[in-house]
């Protein structure tokens, strides 16, 4: 059996932390001016380097804006974030998403997902075919939730990389992590069998070069779960 090593969090990793939770929890609110890097170093017992470094960090992720000679504010994340910032909300949430983020998800996959079936298909070779399939048979062997999301993950994602458009696959993978926990509790909640037999409908109608039937069967799918027919939302 292998175990995998443990290592602790840097202290900059801590700070991003607590600081993250300040202004997820409503303790620091959007709008309202951070005290200086050295006030803050003082009070949280590392060093400015540290802080500086954290600001940063939070900055890029959309948290945080720096103004020169004015200091660091509190962003509105909802607007400035990224894809890093709902990795933020889900581990501030214990790994859950709300529904109104669930639901923007699946949003999104429903366009990006029906404009990379509509240019894969017509392109795609029997060894694109193949590689598909490769995914689906990898979905139906898994042992676990986690590893068959994973498997159903790739599925989609290789779809998006034979559309040829160069930004679809980067835009799938930034959202890889909230997008396989998502898998993984429909798994849980609903049973294997039931995403791979929607999982399947696709692939048959990929395989048959059948654009309008590989995007409606997707598109009935997500639907489905958007609406909480097949619901994957947190009560």
């Amino acid at each position: 059996m292998e175990l995998p090593r443990l290592q602790a969090p840097s202290l900059k990793e801590l700070f991003i932390k607590e600081m993250e939770a300040q202004i997820l929890s409503g303790k620091l609110p959007i709008g309202s001016k951070l005290p200086s890097e050295r006030e803050i170093a003082e009070a949280m017992g590392v060093s400015r380097a540290v802080v500086n470094a954290g600001l940063m960090e939070m900055a890029r992720k959309g948290f945080l804006e720096i103004k020169p000679r004015s200091g660091a504010f509190v962003a509105d994340y909802r607007r400035k974030g990224t894809s890093e910032t709902l990795l933020s909300i889900m581990n501030f949430n214990g790994g859950m998403l709300g529904k109104q983020e669930i639901k923007s998800i699946l949003e999104l996959r429903l366009v990006l997902e029906t404009l990379a079936l509509e240019l894969a298909i017509p392109r795609m070779t029997d060894e694109d075919i193949k590689v598909i399939k490769g995914h689906l048979d990898r979905y139906a062997a898994a042992e676990n939730p986690q590893a068959a999301a994973e498997a159903a993950f790739c599925f989609h994602y290789e779809i998006g990389v034979l559309s040829g458009n160069t930004l679809l696959p980067l835009i799938f993978y930034s959202f890889r992590t909230p997008v396989i926990m998502l898998w993984k509790r429909y798994i849980q909640l609903h049973g294997k069998d039931k995403l791979y037999k929607n999982i399947r409908s696709i692939y048959e109608q990929v395989s048959q070069r059948n654009v309008t039937e590989a995007v409606r069967v997707f598109q009935e799918a997500v639907n489905q779960t958007i609406s909480g027919g097949v619901s994957i939302y947190y009560e």
